[in-house]
C-alpha cells in the first residue's frame, strides 16, 4: 500500500505574486496516477511486478511540492503572521477533508471483507467508530487497535499517514526551519538527502516504500521520506531563479508520468539499483519538474480549465479514494480476475474516485472551509 500527500498551492492572488497554475495541474496529474497505481497494485504479487511501478514516489513528489508552496506562500509573511494564524490556516485547509476521508473509510469498511482481511466482519461497530474518531484527529493508532491487519496508523483511510507527516513538516517549518538562512537549510537538505539515499540503496527492499505504521522502523521511513523533499522544496523556492518554459504543463506532466510509471529497476537480484532510481528521482528529477512547472505559464482557456480542475480535485481525491481501493482490492482478492479482464471495474472505480472527489470538494470541503474561515477569522490558507 502506498499513498500520497497533497498540499494546496498559493491563492489565486497574493499581492504581486503570480499563481503557479502549472503546479496545480501537476498535483492533479500525480493524484490520478496514484489512483491508477493503487488499482494495479491489487493485481500485483509484489512490487517487483507492479504495473505503474513507481507510483509510490508520488508521495515524495507531493512532499517536495508542499515545501515549495509553503515557502512561496508564507516565507515573506511572518512579520504580520503569528504561529496561531499559520497553524489555523493549515488546519482549515487540510483537516475538513481528513475528517471526511475517515467517514468515507468507515462507511466502506464492512464492504471490504475478503480473504485479505477475513476478520473485518468480526470487528464490532463501536471499535470501528472509535478508530474513525481517532482518525479524524489524525493521531496515529497503535498496532493494538489495528482493525484491518496491515499495521496502518489509520486503518480506515490509509493516506492519513502522509498527512500525519505533512503536519509534522508544517510544524518544523513554523517553529524553526523558516528562520534558517539558506546555507543552513542547504546543510539540512544535504544530510536529509544522504539519509534518503542510504534508506533506498542500502535498505532491505531497494526502495523508499513505507512510513504508514506506528513502529520504529516505519517511522524512520516516514521521517526520511518527508525531511528531504519537503525542505528541498523550501530551499528550491528560496534559491532557484525561475526561467521561461513554454508548454511547461505538458512537458512536466510527461516527465512526471514517465518517472512514476517506470518499470522496476534491477529486479530481485539487484535491489540497490531500484533504490538508486528512487533516490535520483526524488533528489534530481522531482526538483526539476517543480522548477520547470513554476517557470511555465498556462496558455489557452482549455489548458487553464484543465489545470484548475486537476488542482481542485487533487487533495479530495487523495484523501477519499483509498476506501474505494480497499473495496476494489477485496473484490480482486475474492474473484482473482487478471487486470486484462478487470479493467472495466478498475475504470469504474477510477471514475467513482474522481466523482467522489469533486462532490466532496463542492458539497463539503469548500463550504466547510468558508464557514471555518469566517468563524475563526483565519487568514486565507496557502
Amino acid at each position: 500500500m502506498e499513498n500520497q500527500v497533497i498540499a494546496e498551492p498559493p491563492a489565486t492572488t497574493r499581492g504581486a505574486k503570480p499563481h503557479y497554475a502549472v503546479l496545480d495541474g501537476l498535483r492533479g496529474v500525480a493524484a490520478l496516477v496514484v489512483v491508477a497505481f493503487h488499482l494495479c497494485e491489487a493485481h500485483a504479487t509484489s512490487h517487483l511486478d507492479q504495473i505503474i511501478n513507481h507510483g509510490y514516489l508520488a508521495v515524495d513528489f507531493f512532499f517536495l511540492l508542499s515545501g515549495y508552496v509553503i515557502g512561496y506562500a508564507y516565507d515573506d509573511r511572518w512579520e504580520r503572521l503569528t504561529l496561531r494564524q499559520f497553524f489555523t490556516a493549515r488546519l482549515v485547509r487540510l483537516q475538513p477533508m481528513v475528517v471526511l476521508g475517515m467517514v468515507v473509510g468507515a462507511a466502506c469498511f464492512y464492504f471490504q471483507d475478503s480473504p485479505l482481511w477475513p476478520a473485518i466482519h468480526l470487528v464490532p461497530v463501536w471499535k470501528m467508530l472509535l478508530i474513525m474518531a481517532i482518525g479524524c484527529t489524525l493521531l496515529p493508532v497503535p498496532l493494538s487497535l489495528d482493525i484491518r491487519g496491515w499495521q496502518e496508523m489509520h486503518p480506515l483511510d490509509g493516506p492519513g499517514w502522509s498527512l500525519f507527516f505533512e503536519y509534522i513538516a508544517n510544524i518544523l517549518y513554523a517553529l524553526g526551519a523558516r528562520k534558517l538562512p539558506n546555507w543552513a537549510l542547504a546543510v539540512l537538505v544535504a544530510l536529509a538527502g544522504a539519509a534518503l539515499v542510504h534508506l533506498a540503496v542500502a535498505g532491505p527492499t531497494g526502495d523508499v516504500i513505507g512510513g504508514w505504521s506506528l513502529t520504529a522502523e516505519q517511522l524512520r521511513v516516514g521521517f526520511t521520506r518527508m525531511l528531504f523533499p519537503f525542505f528541498a522544496g523550501l530551499l528550491l523556492c528560496r534559491a532557484a531563479a525561475l526561467g521561461r518554459v513554454p508548454h511547461a504543463f505538458w512537458w512536466c506532466s510527461a516527465l512526471l508520468v514517465a518517472v512514476l510509471a517506470f518499470p522496476r529497476v534491477g529486479g530481485a537480484a539487484h535491489l540497490w539499483q531500484n533504490g538508486l532510481y528512487d533516490s535520483l528521482s526524488i533528489i534530481l528529477l522531482f526538483p526539476l519538474v517543480v522548477w520547470l512547472g513554476a517557470s511555465g505559464q498556462v496558455t489557452g482557456r482549455a489548458a487553464a480549465r484543465l489545470c484548475t480542475f486537476l488542482g481542485a480535485i487533487s487533495y479530495p481525491i487523495y484523501i477519499t479514494h483509498y476506501p474505494l481501493i480497499y473495496v476494489y482490492t477485496a473484490w480482486v482478492s475474492r474473484h482473482k480476475p487478471p487486470l486484462g479482464q478487470a479493467w472495466p471495474v478498475a475504470l469504474l472505480t477510477l471514475a467513482a474516485a474522481v466523482a467522489l472527489a469533486y462532490a466532496s470538494l463542492k458539497l463539503y470541503d469548500e463550504p466547510v472551509r468558508r464557514w471555518l474561515k469566517a468563524k475563526l477569522q483565519a487568514p486565507k490558507p496557502a
